[in-house]
């Protein structure tokens, strides 16, 4: 018992003004038992020190909810104490209250360059929904193709390495002269920038598919639609939807800055013309509204992919 202590007690374990080996020496010695009647209350101590697990409740709770309640505190702070050195930069209560107006009547319209916030999100909303369908349409079977075709691989590579660095504005100005309009352009824009994602990573699970899956096709005698639908879909699935939900977050930022350089209707439009007229606390407004659609968009994609991805149950 008294070496099982030593060794994790170090020199607090050795009896005071003894010969620790003279005890060891000789366990008929009645000290080495009054040691080790001495130290088992000690090893009872550790034993109730000894930190507990929390409970499944408060537990989760308190990691769940306080973190992210703390960083917002902490950011509302850092805005507050910014508002406080520039007076021209609004406070949060200042903010929330100009929320409070805007948000009792987001969807008027009193002209074509005056309407509730309501519409301006929703008409971003069809033009990154226009632009991303039409990425999904192309880019997904071709990174189908890509990933199943070596020649295809090989061809298309050079193409992505060289186009996908570019940034999405570049392609504004191809936009407007290719389709004289300002609201094509903007769709052209979301679509070049959405594309690459879904292509990548489709072409990427393609080429991940074990090959013990594909010798099984090939002794079976599979056709081609029957691979693609029983072997290559279910695999390549969870590295599309991670495509999906990478395009859709850059779709979100481009839309706001194309629709800064075309103008119409539109969430990006709107900051600009806030901007022009110095409503300092609109924009702030806008950037919450743009943040929270991001994420919405992000959380809906994420519980689509979990639907849709298998995974081992350890028992």
């Amino acid at each position: 018992m008294s070496a099982v202590v030593e060794s994790i007690m170090g020199d607090n374990a050795k009896p005071v003004g003894r010969s620790s080996q003279a005890v060891q020496a000789n366990p008929a010695n009645p000290a080495s038992h009054a040691n080790e009647e001495e130290v088992a209350p000690m090893v009872a101590v550790l034993a109730v020190r000894s930190p507990r697990k929390r409970g499944p409740g408060g537990g989760l709770l308190f990691q769940r909810v306080v973190p992210p309640v703390l960083g917002l505190a902490l950011l509302v702070l850092v805005w507050q104490v910014i508002a406080l050195k520039t007076s021209s930069f609004p406070t949060p209560w200042v903010t929330l209250k100009e929320a409070a107006v805007m948000f009792s009547d987001p969807f008027y319209r009193n002209s074509p360059n005056d309407q509730g916030i309501g519409w301006n999100v929703l008409a971003s909303l069809q033009r990154v929904g226009m632009g991303f369908g039409l990425a999904a349409l192309v880019g997904i079977p071709l990174g189908f193709a890509i990933g199943r075709v070596e020649f295809l691989s090989r061809m298309f590579n050079p193409i992505i390495s060289l186009l996908r660095p570019v940034s999405p504005l570049a392609w504004l100005p191809i936009g407007l002269l290719v389709f004289k309009s300002a609201n094509p352009a903007a769709i052209w824009s979301i679509f070049i920038c959405s594309i690459w994602p879904m292509i990548i990573n489709t072409a990427v699970g393609v080429q991940r598919v074990p090959q013990d899956y594909m010798n099984v096709a090939r002794v079976l005698n599979l056709s081609e639609w029957k691979v693609l639908t029983k072997i290559l879909f279910p695999s390549v699935l969870p590295y599309m939807l991670t495509g999906v939900r990478l395009s859709i977050g850059t779709a979100w930022l481009v839309i706001v800055a194309a629709e800064m350089l075309t103008g119409g209707v539109g969430i990006g439009f709107w900051v600009w013309d806030e901007w022009n007229n110095l409503n300092v606390p609109h924009i702030i407004i806008a950037i919450v509204v743009i943040g929270v659609v991001g994420l919405v968009l992000e959380q809906l994609l994420v519980a689509l992919a979990k639907a849709f991805t298998y995974e081992q149950v350890n028992n």
